[in-house]
């Protein structure tokens, strides 16, 4: 009997459930079920019902005004992800964000996009950048995507850069970080180190911040610091 799998159509259904996961991830606050049908291109009934699945499982919730969010469920199989590289990750993270001030956070390669993975507020700090598990944007804009780059051959990147990108990333590889100004979220400021890890995806380690009195070198140098324990203890 032939074997019909590799030609069988992709479910449309499981990837709008996907889909919903990922625009809740993206979002910075809860979406109405009309928000949610908005940008997946859907009918209100087809959103809902989709919503309810998911609701059933755990990996959303909503308020009692129906308000979205993602479920407590989702942080249980996101804690399955690169289980070893967060817990190693973490104390690190936590020690960058609460001696510099800012919020630190892990992002590692997913396809063509640069995905949060773990990320760390400053304990005292009085405001701070909040950086979401489960962000993600193109690899070809932002810190952490250059820092990621400079890990790869130019011809693994994705097809269309801007045409500053392959200087910005020849200047990681130099001096050993990444910096990027407005180019994910307006006014905010990054800087990442590369984490190259052996059987992993490219990773990098990253700080985001409005303002602050260090320079990024200086910022650089902590970062760096990190990913070699992160390294030495991951790869023995």
């Amino acid at each position: 009997m032939p074997d019909n799998t590799a030609a069988s159509p992709a479910s449309q259904t499981l990837s709008r459930g996907i889909r919903i996961l990922e625009v809740l991830a993206d979002a910075r606050g809860t979406l109405t079920i009309d928000e949610i049908a908005s940008r997946l291109g859907v009918h209100r009934s087809i959103a809902y019902r989709l919503l309810r699945t998911l609701e059933d499982h755990g990996l959303v919730s909503r308020d009692a005004a129906g308000a979205v969010s993602l479920g407590a469920r989702m942080a249980a199989l996101a804690a399955g992800v690169a289980h070893d590289l967060q817990a190693e990750a973490l104390p690190e993270l936590t020690a960058i964000a609460n001696e510099l001030g800012m919020t630190c956070f892990l992002a590692v390669l997913d396809g063509e996009e640069c995905i949060t993975l773990a990320s760390v507020e400053p304990r005292h700090a009085v405001a701070s950048v909040a950086q979401r598990p489960g962000a993600r944007h193109p690899v070809t804009v932002g810190a952490p995507g250059k820092a990621i780059l400079a890990q790869l051959p130019e011809h693994e990147w994705p097809e269309a850069v801007p045409s500053s990108l392959p200087a910005d990333v020849e200047a990681t590889r130099s001096r050993g970080y990444a910096t990027s100004h407005d180019e994910v979220i307006p006014t905010v400021q990054s800087v990442a180190v590369p984490l190259a890890l052996r059987g992993q995806r490219p990773a990098a380690i990253a700080v985001v911040h409005v303002a602050t009195d260090l320079d990024d070198a200086e910022i650089a140098v902590r970062l760096q610091r990190s990913a070699s324990v992160i390294r030495e203890s991951l790869d023995g």
